[in-house]
């Protein structure tokens, strides 16, 4: 055993921000086809925006599942070296996931039917390698610390790279698009390959940096399958709840970017205003990152995690009433932006919690399963917020690089404000009325993991201690 208490181990400063790095470089390679791609597929490709939704629905629905799989992966390894557990999935997957995201903003001149064949084959296969390299790189917390207050640090550091590649999409991307503004197809191409290639860097850089300290192999009689992913859900009642109100949020969030760029060129008529609301919305977002760990110290998880929600959705109805100039626009939504950082945050340091208690509860850890079961409903998630845009802008009547209606018009503020406010809602009182497992219930169920084990006289030890100064890369 490591001569260091697991529950007081301090990470070094460089570790956490190699952490974040991870996120950072996914959410470059993400982000983009978060915020554009459903603008690329009806302003470039000229899809009505019904089949971009169905795309977004389709693709995420499929990934949903692949998520199960990584994690079936993931919980089958019981042979791993000096590399560990989870790190060679967040380098080696990586490149599959730039190349896909990169080949989804090439413009071609197909028939209609071959344009939406190829792009939701193409976002598929995105999402089939980001499960590979997300999923391991959220699921390696438990085995990097088991110390609480470490893992919301870690969770801060996560939100913080995520956030900062969520800025710089915001606000670089279409500027490098607008350069090429003689042939705008290929603006999107040079703009997606740009970000990708600075994403692989970071993980990369994720890679070197991050340390598996206790790293645990299934037993002989524990066989992995989607089927034991979904009971982590239904068995695990923290994790549960977490899922649901976490269906709501990311829902929420996705649609809000998604529908900004709209927004801001026909409601406020000021396109070049989405990077300036970006610089700050998102600098907002970073600051309450920076204050997460002082406050969860001081309230709690669960009390710090409402408190975001309830700034969330008063940022959203104040715009939704009175942000129709764009100092207001900005200013209401930096106070909602402000709240998802909190929210956000909290999201992934409370899932290694549900990680101990599924094992207190079963006697099995099973980082991948819980882990998966966990992203399961972030993908659902993603793909009914992928899919309600597309249909909603169809409805609504939206009509690409024209004047819109007065209908089109208020459903955009509709989209973009109170369909994400009533999410939030709905999740502020998931987690207020429903969500049991504070600090001092997980610090017992911790000790009480240990007390176990000090009893137990197995034939092969199930806990592998990691104490070098550093791994092999």
């Amino acid at each position: 055993m490591s001569r260091h208490d697991p529950l007081t181990l301090k990470l070094s400063l460089r570790e956490k921000c190699a952490y974040g790095m991870g996120d950072l470089g996914s959410n470059l390679m993400l982000s983009i086809g978060t915020l554009y791609l459903l603008k690329f597929y009806t302003d470039q490709l000229g899809m009505p925006a019904f089949y971009g939704g169905l795309i977004f629905l389709v693709a995420k629905f499929f990934t949903a599942f692949t998520d199960m799989l990584t994690g079936v992966l993931l919980d089958s390894r019981r042979h791993f070296g000096p590399k560990g557990k989870f790190r060679p999935f967040i380098l080696y997957a990586a490149i599959p996931v730039a190349l896909a995201a990169t080949a989804q903003f090439i413009a071609n001149d197909f028939s209609l039917t071959m344009k939406t064949a190829l792009a939701t084959l193409l976002f598929m296969l995105f999402g089939l390698f980001y499960s590979l390299m997300n999923c391991s790189y959220g699921a390696m917390v438990p085995a990097i610390t088991k110390n609480p207050h470490e893992r919301a640090h870690l969770a801060a550091w996560r939100q913080g790279g995520a956030t900062l590649g969520l800025l710089l999409c915001t606000v670089g991307f279409m500027p490098v698009q607008a350069m090429f503004s003689t042939n705008p197809s290929t603006g999107y191409l040079v703009a997606a390959l740009l970000f990708v290639t600075a994403g692989l860097f970071c993980m990369g850089w994720c890679y070197r940096g991050v340390k598996e300290r206790y790293v645990e192999a299934r037993p002989d009689h524990h066989k992995p399958s989607i089927m034991k992913s979904f009971c982590a859900i239904f068995r695990n009642p923290p994790l549960l709840v977490l899922c649901i109100a976490n269906l709501c949020t990311l829902a929420a969030f996705n649609i809000k970017l998604a529908i900004q760029v709209y927004y801001t060129q026909y409601v406020l008529n000021d396109l070049h205003l989405l990077s300036w609301m970006g610089f700050f919305s998102m600098g907002c977002i970073l600051l309450g990152v920076l204050l997460v760990p002082a406050t969860v110290k001081r309230f709690g998880k669960k009390q710090v995690y409402l408190g975001g929600l309830m700034l969330w959705a008063v940022g959203d109805i104040l715009n939704y009433f009175w942000g129709n100039s764009s100092l207001l626009f900005v200013s209401f939504s930096c106070m909602a932006f402000f709240g998802t950082a909190f929210v956000n945050s909290l999201n992934w340091a409370l899932v290694p919690d549900t990680v101990d208690y599924g094992e207190w509860k079963t006697g099995i850890r099973a980082e991948g399963s819980v882990y998966t079961g966990y992203t399961f409903s972030r993908k659902i998630s993603a793909a009914l917020a992928g899919f309600l845009p597309g249909i909603m802008l169809t409805q609504i009547g939206y009509v690409p690089n024209a004047v819109q209606s007065a209908d089109a018009l208020l459903g955009l503020r509709q989209l973009i404000f109170l369909w994400p406010c009533g999410l939030a809602i709905i999740a502020a009182i998931t987690m207020g009325f429903f969500y049991q497992l504070n600090e001092a219930r997980f610090t017992a169920i911790i000790a009480e993991i240990a007390q176990r084990k000090k009893h137990e006289d197995l034939a092969e030890p199930k806990l592998v201690i990691n104490t070098s100064r550093k791994l092999t890369n």
